[in-house]
C-alpha cells in the first residue's frame, strides 16, 4: 500500500527544473569550445530534471525496489506526469546523467543554514553481505573493508554534519576503511565552519587545536585513558543531544533508503545516494535538538 503525494512531486520537479536550467546555462559558459562541439544535440525523451525528480521521489515513495517503483508508479499511475518515460532498462542507463546536477543541487540549493551548532557522525554503507565480499565485482577498487561499532563491513562510509535543526550542512562519501578522525576528511568537512561541533569519541583528533584557532570547537566524550577536564554547562547539554544525528541516519536508512546491496553500477549507486540525501531535505519534519519539531521551509 502506498500514497502518492502529487503536491510533493510537483514541488520537487519545479525546484529541480529551475535549478537544471540555471546549472546547464552556467555550465555552457565555462565549457571549452571543443567540448561544446562534442555535446549531442539529440533531445532525450526525459530531460535531466525529470530523471532527477523520479529518483528523488523514489526515495520518498516508500518503495524498496526501484524497478517495481518505476514500472508500477512512473509507467502506471504517474504516466500522465511523465508521458515520455522510457522502459525500465533505458531508465537505468539514463541515471548517470543525473549524477552531476544532482550533486550540485544538493550542495548549492538544498544544504541547510550554518547556525554555529553542529553534530557530526559517520555511517557505514554496505554494498554486499560479508560472505559475498570476495565475489563482489561491482565495487571492486571502490569499496573496502571497515570496522564500526557494530562490527566489520564491506562498503562505503558516509560522513555527515547537521545543524541543530537537523538540516544537512556537509557530507562526504569515502571507502569503508577511512577512520572517523582521518585528517584529510576532517579538513574537508570543517573547512570555513565556525562554532561548535559535537561528535563521538571516534572523532578525537590531534587537529583540535588547529580547528579551535580557526574558530571551530570540537566537543566529544573522553576515552578511558584520557584525563577528565571541566566542561561548560552549555557544551555538556549539547553533548547529551548528540543522539539527534543518529535519528537523522535512521531516517536516511529506513525512509530515504540510501543503503541496499542490489546495485549493479557504482555510478548509479552514488547517484541514488545523492538522491536519498536530497529526498531527506524535502521531508516536512526532521529531528531537532529542540522540544518542538522543526518544520523545513
Amino acid at each position: 500500500m502506498y500514497v502518492v503525494h502529487i503536491d510533493k512531486l510537483i514541488e520537487i520537479f519545479c525546484n529541480t527544473d529551475d535549478f537544471c536550467k540555471e546549472f546547464y546555462s552556467q555550465l555552457k559558459k565555462i565549457m571549452l569550445s571543443e567540448d561544446k562541439e562534442k555535446i549531442s544535440t539529440r533531445t532525450p525523451g526525459l530531460c535531466e530534471s525529470e530523471i532527477i525528480t523520479i529518483l528523488i521521489f523514489y526515495h520518498l515513495s516508500g518503495f524498496k525496489c526501484f524497478q517495481y517503483y518505476y514500472e508500477k508508479l512512473i509507467l502506471g499511475h504517474l504516466k500522465t506526469y511523465f508521458p515520455k518515460s522510457p522502459s525500465y532498462n533505458r531508465m537505468v542507463e539514463l541515471i548517470p546523467r543525473a549524477m552531476l546536477p544532482l550533486f550540485c543541487m544538493l550542495n548549492f540549493q538544498r544544504i541547510g543554514k550554518e547556525n554555529g551548532v553542529y553534530f557530526i557522525d559517520s555511517k557505514q554503507l554496505h554494498v554486499c553481505h560479508n560472505r559475498r565480499i570476495k565475489s563482489n565485482k561491482v565495487f571492486k577498487g571502490i569499496a573496502s573493508r571497515g570496522k564500526s561499532s557494530t562490527g566489520w563491513f564491506y562498503g562505503l562510509k558516509l560522513f555527515l554534519i547537521i545543524n541543530s535543526y537537523g538540516q544537512i550542512i556537509r557530507f562526504n562519501v569515502t571507502t569503508g576503511s577511512i577512520a572517523d578522525n582521518d585528517k584529510n576528511i576532517l579538513k574537508k568537512l570543517f573547512k570555513n565552519l565556525s562554532g561548535v561541533v559535537i561528535g563521538d569519541k571516534g572523532f578525537i583528533s590531534s587537529l583540535f587545536e588547529m580547528f579551535y584557532i580557526d574558530g571551530l570547537k570540537i566537543i566529544t566524550k573522553i576515552r578511558n585513558n584520557m584525563k577528565n577536564k571541566l566542561m561548560d554547562i552549555t557544551e555538556k547539554l549539547l553533548l547529551k543531544k548528540r543522539g539527534v544525528i543518529e535519528s537523522v541516519f535512521d531516517i536516511l536508512m529506513t525512509i530515504c533508503d540510501i543503503e541496499h546491496t542490489r546495485h549493479r553500477s557504482p555510478i548509479n549507486a552514488i547517484t541514488h545516494l545523492f538522491a536519498g540525501l536530497t529526498a531527506y531535505t524535502y521531508l516536512d519534519k526532521v529531528p531537532s535538538i529542540f522540544s518542538k519539531k522543526f518544520i523545513l521551509s
